[in-house]
């Protein structure tokens, strides 16, 4: 299987994000909230509850709705690099002005679950400034963990070519 770590338009979020975490000072920025004021925590699942495609689901919704704070529950300890909610949502929100990205979509797929360790598909329709100005569809896995309980994105891959077939049907 051909798996390439070449980021997409959502991963400008993971790397960036990373990078932010590990070489930036805290950013003094406005409270992240939605693109129409929208409050954080409105999802009404508790992450310790939902399945790992569950999670990717309100992973990328939340990002979508550019609800970082609620976006944090749903990625790991590793992805945060330490950084606590309100740290973490800030860069999140700076990298998503940066990037100019935009979410227009995405179809998540049933979870491959091998004990506390699971894969979940998704193709993303997005554009970003950086990586996808044309807004191409991206077929990306979510590797995810188990921790505290709750599944939490620990990576985000591209598939490309026909290695594609084995987790995306369509």
């Amino acid at each position: 299987m051909k798996v390439f770590v070449r980021a997409s338009g959502l991963s400008v979020f993971l790397a960036l994000g990373l990078l932010c975490a590990l070489a930036l000072p805290p950013l003094a920025t406005a409270a992240s909230e939605g693109p129409a004021g929208a409050a954080e925590n409105q999802d009404s699942a508790k992450p310790s509850t939902l399945a790992a495609d569950e999670a990717v689901k309100a992973y990328l919704l939340a990002m979508q709705e550019h609800r970082f704070g609620d976006a944090y529950d749903y990625v790991s300890s590793t992805l945060r690099a330490g950084k606590d909610r309100d740290t973490w949502a800030k860069e999140q929100k700076y990298i998503v002005e940066l990037a100019e990205v935009k979410i227009f979509g995405f179809k998540v797929y049933p979870a491959r679950v091998s004990g506390d360790k699971a894969r979940v598909p998704n193709l993303l329709k997005s554009q970003d400034k950086f990586l996808n100005q044309l807004g191409l569809d991206e077929h990306e896995l979510y590797d995810l963990i188990k921790e505290e309980g709750a599944w939490r994105i620990d990576q985000q891959l591209l598939v490309q070519g026909a290695d594609r077939r084995e987790y995306f049907p369509d």
